[in-house]
């Protein structure tokens, strides 16, 4: 149950009083046993029938990677936090959230980014207009994500293009080269969201900035990459939900790299669409997603690969009760176009993986429940999605850049991973 504290303060150096407000506590501890492991399989590209090509005659076994964890938020993501709403009068109102990561298997707070309340930190002002929401949150894009994933982007289960986007991968590799620190949150966001009573209609903008010094001239900036124009973000949504039904699209674009110097300016855009449907019986769910790396240079490049990198993904899932148990099932792939990287009359295989994943919940109380998750990914030239990603699982593989996938060379790649968690959620 959650606590609620209302209060009215009298302000008596001024004679007059505060408006009627309300705090309220609230969190999520949720922690699970959870197994990860990881395939590399070797892949002889030199030609087998050259007799001065040793590589068919050697040995090379898989390499494997596993690892058993007490993990965190696999069903809901850790947090503790504080809300609350002061009514102003006229229909206006003010609001704020706070709300921090927790890592409950080690206590620690979970602040990738050095900041305390990490998950949401949001001031706001809502009436008959909508609400204009200032601060730390959720990007448009990745409600899409979350909202029409049955798994909810966390946990092994999570949907594929979601561990891509919310990994980081290794030097060289396509994780490495499209990390976004703006693709769950944005920090120093100004947000607008419509009215709740338009019909079904439903709506959000975001503007966050990168808060970065600009020079005039600008030859005075700083000869460091990242230091111009990186952080900035802009996206919207708009859904329609009714009864059973349950659509929206979004499309953002966050700048991920610049350097003044050399002109240029690194963008991810963004854009998804997905939707759900209520049978009664079975609820079905899918999403497409469409996500490009943008090098937008001040001079065109001639005859040199612009490292453009276009990946596209989607999900099908399903959740059906069972009782007061839940199952919930999905199937989603993804895959990257690596043809504005290679060298120009050189064809590269695209990266692509295929992951499935089933889980079962079952409600003990409305606050506490028990779940289990199994997931199977299969990668393939060159792809290279985990099982599950920092902080709960560590796993990864003997996987190769992307100038290895574009002068092919022999050598490791990986191939599949397994996931399971079996955990516990209370909500308070």
């Amino acid at each position: 149950m959650k606590k609620s504290l209302a209060f009215v303060a009298a302000l008596v150096a001024a004679g007059s009083a505060w408006a009627q407000s309300s705090i309220t506590l609230f969190g999520v501890v949720d922690a699970a046993v959870s197994y990860y492991q990881t395939n590399s399989k070797y892949v002889n590209t030199l030609n087998v029938f050259n007799p001065s090509n040793p590589a068919p005659l050697v040995p090379r076994p898989d390499v494997r990677q596993s690892q058993w964890v007490l993990s965190s938020g696999n069903y809901t993501g850790s947090r503790v936090g504080f809300r609350g709403t002061e009514d102003l009068g006229g229909g206006l109102a003010a609001s704020f959230w706070l709300e921090a990561g927790i890592a409950n298997d080690t206590g620690a707070s979970v602040t990738p980014i050095g900041v305390a309340f990490n998950r949401r930190s949001t001031v706001s002002l809502s009436g008959a207009f909508g609400e204009v929401r200032l601060g730390r949150d959720y990007t448009p894009t990745f409600w899409n994500d979350n909202v029409f994933d049955p798994f909810q982007t966390v946990g092994v289960g999570a949907v594929a293009i979601s561990m891509l986007l919310g990994g980081a991968g290794s030097a060289g590799t396509i994780g490495n080269l499209i990390v976004n620190p703006n693709y769950v949150r944005a920090s120093n966001s100004v947000s607008y969201f419509l009215p709740p009573d338009l019909g079904g209609f439903y709506g959000q903008v975001m503007y966050a900035l990168g808060e970065n010094t600009k020079y005039d001239p600008g030859t005075l900036t700083p000869d460091l990459p990242n230091t111009a124009r990186t952080g900035r973000y802009a996206g919207a949504r708009m859904g329609y939900a009714t009864g059973s039904f349950d659509v929206a699209a979004a499309y953002g674009s966050s700048v991920i790299g610049d350097n003044y110097f050399a002109g240029l300016t690194r963008y991810l855009n963004t854009g998804n669409i997905g939707g759900s449907y209520d049978f009664g019986p079975v609820k079905l769910y899918g999403e497409y997603s469409h996500v490009v790396l943008q090098n937008d240079r001040s001079v065109p490049l001639v005859l040199t690969p612009s490292g453009d990198i276009t990946i596209t993904g989607y999900l099908l899932g399903l959740t059906v009760p069972v009782g007061p148990g839940l199952i919930r099932a999905t199937y989603s792939h993804l895959q990257a176009d690596l043809k504005n990287v290679a060298p120009v009359g050189v064809s590269v295989p695209d990266p692509k993986t295929d992951k499935l994943a089933l889980g079962y919940v079952h409600n003990l109380s409305k606050r506490t429940l028990l779940y289990a998750t199994v997931a199977y990914t299969k990668n393939k030239n060159g792809a290279a999605i985990p099982p599950a990603l920092p902080p709960n699982g560590s796993v990864g593989y003997l996987s190769p850049s992307i100038a290895d996938l574009v002068n092919p060379t022999s050598g490791y790649r990986a191939d599949t991973a397994y996931g399971y968690d079996f955990g516990i959620r209370h909500a308070f």
